[in-house]
């Protein structure tokens, strides 16, 4: 069902209630500048803040790249979704009315917008049922588990909510379908249980195993965490992707340890949740999880919301997979924190233990101690480095030495880049003093080396192939207003995905006709059914003296041209892509001229940030090959600048 339009009351009812500061810092780590926050900018790489929020204003502005607008804005061009979408999404967050241009359509709407309410009653009293179901004798064996094993006391069972799922098939079902009488399909929605593969009928996802919820910012369960309490595998299942729970966007504990973070102005992030549960026991509550996945840049921007200073504390396993775990979370960080707006440790207990298995034998003051000496990201990975390498070999002593240049230029602070050269060169000359000044000295020389010529050469042949900038225009600005003029059920979808990507038609018949489509839309307001779009074209341009001609392969079709209308959905999506690859080619263009002329020997801070935006240009313009590129055949669900294929 395409999205009815919404009545410029509730537009303007969310534009005034979704602030600017609150919208922005759950996708960019804010730091205060006099009455404005600055950051560094979401839609180019950057690694000097040129992006700056006016809480006055409401408006956001980048010095870099020239991205601004209000809160609706910066959500659609980050998001690459429809206007449409996102006033929707901002008025369920703010509990305010919605009232749309189509009365007709208003009930479905508000049943769209109730989904998630209803969702949040599911869960939570599947919550009660496994809490009681704890306590009955079938209960047993996880209630030991918890107090034996695991030895978690009654108090700390009640306040994370813990509870067990039965071992029939349809236990679950039975309850809140049979007796409940939620729709099945709502509870298949909640993520808790699953359609069976043949016949009819459906069984509970979760079966035998201890139940942890999984609760937002707000307290609300959004999903599980069930462990098995025997062989079975996996041995921990969470619920799936639903309307409530994104794993990857999701923290475990958040609600409890949010006011724990910001008294102590840290955060804890661990890897299981009974590593939470057995930190908060001890009286440690600054502490989450990451629901097994590394942590990512949308969890790490939750939390450092509670943080003034931006400390967040890495404490996963120092196993091979914990140590892989907390390289992937370095990787998506790693800006910010060379930059210094997150301050990143990392925490390996000794003999490779986890949390909860280590305040088995020690207090929680030991643990603290470990949190306390707890070294720096960098100086964890340049620890790392010297693993299983003698350094008494030029050969690994070379290879260490090349791979700590690498990390040291993109140190951009220059006491902080000191103070590591000197680290390495301490751990190089392995306690021969003498030696320090040498290894630092070379550090020095290879880290203000500029890159060479062959380097820049390398980058400038990464363009990708573009035969010609109007040629790619003109074909997907003729196919966008083709399937605009004779497929009036798609005229949202283009609407939405160009104001989306905030594009517009750059040939100048092109954006005449464009401007002539809307006036004549604005005229008609609700009666565009009535409109013969393209018969009131053709007499405009009479009026304006036009050439009809120039828009005939516009206004009728052919046999050739008939094909994309059959496929319009595709031919939006690939069209909006060609237009967006020639802007992108623009911005890529500047930076590597720019990056070219720039001496690395003198402004290497400058160069790293052009050759940065080259990077992320590059990236960006293959994914939109891809999508150009993309079959019939291929055609998926992938959104582009709010299209959505479903």
């Amino acid at each position: 069902m395409l999205t009815p339009r919404i009545h410029p009351d509730t537009i303007e009812d969310v534009k005034e209630r979704a602030d600017i500061y609150d919208v922005v810092s759950e996708k960019v780590v804010l730091k205060r500048r006099g009455k404005d926050f600055v950051g560094l900018c979401p839609f180019h790489e950057e690694k000097t803040p040129s992006f700056t929020v006016s809480p006055t204003k409401q408006m956001f502005y980048c010095f870099g790249c020239g991205a601004a607008g209000n809160s609706l804005k910066f959500i659609m061009d980050l998001e690459k979704r429809s206007f449409s979408e996102v006033v929707l999404e901002l008025a369920k967050r703010y509990q305010i009315p919605v009232k749309t241009l189509e009365p007709e359509k208003r009930q479905e709407l508000q049943r769209q917008i109730s989904l998630r309410e209803q969702l949040y009653e599911i869960l939570a009293i599947a919550t009660s049922f496994y809490q009681h179901a704890l306590r009955q004798s079938e209960g047993l064996q996880a209630l030991d588990y918890l107090k034996l094993k695991r030895h978690i006391k009654e108090d700390t069972i009640q306040y994370f909510q813990l509870g067990y799922a039965p071992q029939g098939w349809e236990t679950l079902y039975d309850y809140l379908v049979e007796q409940k009488h939620f729709p099945a399909e709502l509870v298949e929605q909640a993520g808790l249980i699953v359609p069976r593969k043949t016949g009819n009928g459906y069984y509970d996802r979760f079966r035998d195993r201890l139940m942890i919820p999984i609760q937002d910012s707000q307290g609300r369960v959004i999903g599980f965490g069930g462990r098995s309490l025997g062989d079975e595998l996996p041995k921990y299942l969470n619920s799936p992707e639903t309307e409530l729970f994104d794993k990857g966007n999701t923290l475990f504990a958040l609600d409890k340890a949010k006011n724990a973070i910001s008294k102590q102005d840290l955060a804890i992030v661990v890897e299981g949740y009974f590593d939470v549960i057995a930190l908060h026991t001890a009286g440690i509550e600054n502490v989450v999880a990451s629901l097994g996945t590394a942590l990512s840049l949308n969890q790490v921007r939750q939390l450092v919301r509670y943080t003034e200073s931006k400390q967040i504390i890495l404490n996963f396993d120092a196993d091979a997979a914990g140590n892989k775990a907390a390289e992937r979370a370095i990787g998506e960080i790693e800006n910010l924190a060379y930059q210094g707006y997150i301050n990143l440790r990392i925490l390996n207990i000794p003999s490779g233990k986890d949390p909860d298995e280590f305040l088995i034998h020690n207090s929680a003051e030991d643990y603290q101690k470990l949190v306390l000496n707890s070294p720096s990201w960098i100086e964890w990975q340049i620890q790392r480095l010297l693993i299983g390498k003698n350094l008494e070999t030029v050969a690994q002593s070379q290879q260490v030495s090349k791979v700590m240049v690498e990390l040291l230029r993109k140190i951009d602070n220059g006491i902080q880049r000191t103070h590591y050269i000197q680290y390495c060169a301490e751990l190089l000359s392995q306690g021969q003093s003498r030696l320090v000044p040498l290894f630092a000295k070379n550090l020095q020389t290879q880290v203000n080396k500029p890159y060479s010529d062959h380097e820049k050469q390398k980058v400038s042949s990464d363009l990708l192939p573009l035969n010609s900038e109007r040629s790619l225009l003109e074909e997907a600005e003729v196919k966008l207003l083709r399937i605009y003029l004779h497929c009036p059920e798609y005229r949202l979808t283009i609407q939405d995905a160009l104001e989306a990507r905030d594009l517009q038609f750059s040939l100048a018949h092109h954006r005449f006709l464009w401007r002539e489509i809307t006036n004549i839309e604005e005229i008609a307001e609700k009666d565009l059914d009535s409109v013969d779009l393209i018969l009131e074209l053709q007499q405009v341009c009479l009026q304006e003296n036009q050439p009809t001609k120039q828009f005939y392969h516009l206004f009728y079709l052919d046999e050739h041209t008939e094909i994309d209308i059959r496929r319009a959905r595709l031919v939006i999506r690939s069209s909006v892509a060609s237009i967006e690859t020639v802007i992108c080619q623009k911005r890529r263009d500047m930076a590597l001229k720019l990056w070219q002329e720039t001496d690395v020997g003198k402004e290497q801070n400058l160069a790293q940030k052009y050759y940065q935006q080259i990077d992320a240009e590059t990236k960006w313009m293959w994914e939109l090959k891809r999508i150009r590129d993309t079959q019939f055949d291929d055609l998926i669900s992938v959104p582009l600048g709010g299209i959505n294929f479903n």
